[in-house]
């Protein structure tokens, strides 16, 4: 799912249309998200789908109905998923749409959706869809719905593209840049060409942004859809009163599931502030909240109205160097002082206290590919000093942190983080000048390459290690682009950069790794890849990886069935009230 990052993301997603990465693979179905790096399945040249529900969402439903109130820091900006790259929005369409794929709920796996059944064969996507299902307007769900929805996303020519303007960037990342075509091949068939064989394909199916509209829907409303969303899923839409921040669902009465809700409506509330929100479930006044801190997780934890629910993130919090702009962290030995100079675990235990762990590489513990011979950085100032001196800045250096003023899930404190890397870097006679901005300007800033080092964190949309390593890692142009003898880039120089990439870092070998990860086909030849790559992150210290935050809920008592989930979701369809 997508995080609040919009703007950052969406320069990336930008940039991705130009990338030139060698896409060759294809994706695989379901997977496992237990620890080990195993978020991605073992794959087969041949991958079929599944029909099998999971026992859990195939429990008797049983209506509990009644109001369920889903607080959360924002309001929307849209309720169509075309329209927007934002987490807020997509919490409220994931209730209402149903994708061709779904991720299982609390898991990372995938699940049957609007197709019962799929194989990916080369460049080949071939999907069953499911008969008998009816959008929220009546109309029957059909191949034809989901060809107009995938032109309506990327096909500037088709005649209900809504404009580059109002189609977000996640469809020429997600779908567009990877697919040939979409094409009808039976009233319940859909064959999808591939460019290449790409491995993350079937998860990007998952992705919230891949839902599905209708398309009387799309010829009725037109970018209208953003105020009036028809989709085939649990909740249908009621009323948004923009004006106070509510948003109301109702039940579909009709849904084509097993998971039909259980409760009569859901309203999504806004509460700006973290700790008001806590003390806002704590009173009643909401009955699951999100977008925790520490503070606002100890109100929560210490109330006997209310459990603080937690699960392990797939995100990442890191300081990232910008080696386009400040000359000195072109040199390696200054990258890697820096990071033995920076205390990473007294910011996790004292600042981050337990919502937090420290992070080695850009991938946590859950993903395919982690490396578990990386550990982080231990705090040596000796160290730090003589490496500053073995690359001329015994004398010290003076540069400017720039850090956002909200928290942020992967880093919930980032004025006391920006505080601690001043003390600590003033050891090694580091001068660190702190820049605090809101967060928008603050993304505007570090996607302009403005910043001589910057806290960034990402949270994963699809739980591939594709996710995060060409994601924020690879600069989005060619190798052949990259100066011999070089292993960073100055954006100005390209037409198509990744901005995503705040170092500029720009590291042929990874670069190459990254490329052939997305193009090897099997799990057992992508997670070595992945592997590597981490071992070059770590020795090559673009970043300092600070951490890996959990993902906090506060829940009433008086709800039962939810679960944390690490993508997609909130699964409201599952949740009942006593």
């Amino acid at each position: 799912m997508a995080t609040d990052d919009s703007l950052k993301r969406r320069s990336f997603l930008k940039a991705a249309g130009g990338a030139t990465a060698a896409a060759t693979l294809a994706g695989c179905t379901g997977g496992d998200d237990e620890g080990d790096g195993t978020t991605t399945d073992e794959t087969t040249e041949s991958m079929g789908g599944t029909t099998e529900e999971d026992e859990e969402t195939t429990e008797e439903s049983q209506s509990s109905g009644g109001t369920l109130t889903f607080a959360r820091g924002n309001d929307s900006g849209t309720l169509d998923f075309q329209n927007t790259t934002s987490g807020e929005d997509a919490k409220v369409t994931n209730q209402i749409y149903d994708g061709l794929i779904e991720f299982e709920p609390g898991k990372t796996s995938l699940k049957a959706g609007l197709a019962t059944d799929w194989s990916v064969d080369g460049k080949t996507v071939s999907m069953t869809l499911r008969e008998g299902v009816m959008f929220h307007n009546g109309e029957e769900f059909t191949a034809d719905d989901y060809v107009a929805t995938y032109r309506r996303f990327v096909d500037k020519d088709y005649k209900h593209y809504p404009g580059q303007e109002y189609a977000s960037s996640y469809g020429p990342y997600a779908l567009g840049n990877w697919i040939d075509s979409v094409e009808k091949s039976g009233d319940y068939e859909v064959t999808v060409t591939l460019k290449k064989p790409y491995a993350p394909i079937l998860k990007n199916f998952a992705m919230f942004c891949s839902k599905v509209h209708s398309l009387k829907a799309i010829e009725e409303y037109g970018t209208e859809l953003k105020n009036n969303p028809v989709g085939t899923g649990p909740f249908k839409f009621d009323s948004w009163d923009t004006g106070n921040a509510r948003i109301r669902l109702t039940k579909n009465e009709d849904y084509w599931g097993d998971e039909k809700a259980k409760v009569d409506e859901v309203v999504f509330t806004a509460v700006g502030q973290n700790t008001s929100r806590a003390q806002t479930l704590v009173s009643g006044g909401a009955d699951i909240i999100d977008g925790l801190g520490a503070q606002a997780s100890q109100v929560v934890d210490s109330s006997d109205k209310a459990e603080l629910l937690e699960r392990p993130g797939i995100n990442v919090g890191y300081m990232a160097f910008n080696m386009s702009k400040f000359k000195p962290f072109r040199k390696k030995k200054v990258r890697q002082a820096i990071n033995y100079a920076i205390d990473t675990k007294s910011i996790v235990d004292t600042i981050f206290k337990g919502i937090a762990s420290e992070a080695s590489q850009p991938i946590p513990s859950s993903v395919m590919g982690y490396n578990k011979d990386l550990d982080p950085y231990p705090q040596d100032l000796e160290k730090a000093e003589s490496l500053l001196k073995e690359a001329g800045h015994g004398d010290g250096l003076e540069f400017e942190l720039a850090t956002f003023k909200n928290p942020r899930p992967y880093n919930p404190s980032p004025n006391q983080a920006a505080q601690v890397v001043k003390s600590n870097l003033g050891k090694v006679g580091i001068t660190v000048n702190i820049k605090t901005q809101p967060f928008n300007p603050f993304l505007d800033y570090t996607d302009s390459y403005k910043h001589d080092a910057c806290f960034l964190g990402w949270n994963t949309d699809n739980g591939d290690p594709d996710n995060f390593y060409y994601a924020l890692l690879h600069p989005g142009v060619d190798r052949s682009e990259v100066p011999d003898g070089q292993d960073w880039i100055n954006p100005d120089n390209h037409d198509s950069v990744n901005t995503l990439d705040a170092a500029a870092w720009a590291n042929t070998e990874f670069m190459k790794l990254t490329e052939d990860g997305q193009s090897t086909y099997k799990t057992g030849e992508r997670k070595p890849k992945y592997q590597k790559a981490g071992e070059i992150f770590h020795e090559e210290c673009p970043w300092v990886a600070l951490n890996h935050a959990k993902e906090l809920r506060g829940v009433a008592n008086r709800v039962n069935g939810y679960k944390v989930p690490p993508i997609g979701g909130p699964f409201l369809n599952l949740v009942s009230l006593e």
